[in-house]
């Protein structure tokens, strides 16, 4: 039987994006620039320190863009670089195969 090799690239990829909210702080980024307080409100349950780990891994991976304002009080932005927005349409198809294979369940009433 002839077992196929992972592609390292493919590995690396899947590994950098399967860390726990990744995914979403990019597809969070997909609408434009954002600070830091935007992007932790924006998805429920995140911690800022988690928060801001991902953003530092993200910028060193060249994914996202740390843009910072030399203003009074300064002001730090992110965005996505070129890398970055290429995710965009994996994440069209995600929702196109989620809206139809994943079932949400409705939130139960305490």
């Amino acid at each position: 039987m002839n077992i196929p090799q992972m592609c390292p690239r493919f590995e690396k990829a899947m590994e950098l994006l399967s860390k726990r909210w990744t995914v979403l702080i990019v597809f969070q980024l997909t609408n434009g620039p954002q600070r830091f307080v935007a992007i932790e409100n924006s998805i429920p349950n995140l911690s800022g320190k988690v928060l801001s780990d991902r953003l530092k891994e993200l910028e060193e991976e060249g994914i996202i863009l740390r843009m910072v304002y030399p203003e009074k009080p300064v002001r730090i932005e992110y965005s996505l670089t070129d890398k970055g927005r290429d995710l965009a349409p994996l994440f069209d198809h995600i929702g196109t195969w989620a809206t139809r294979w994943v079932e949400v369940l409705p939130a139960i009433e305490q």
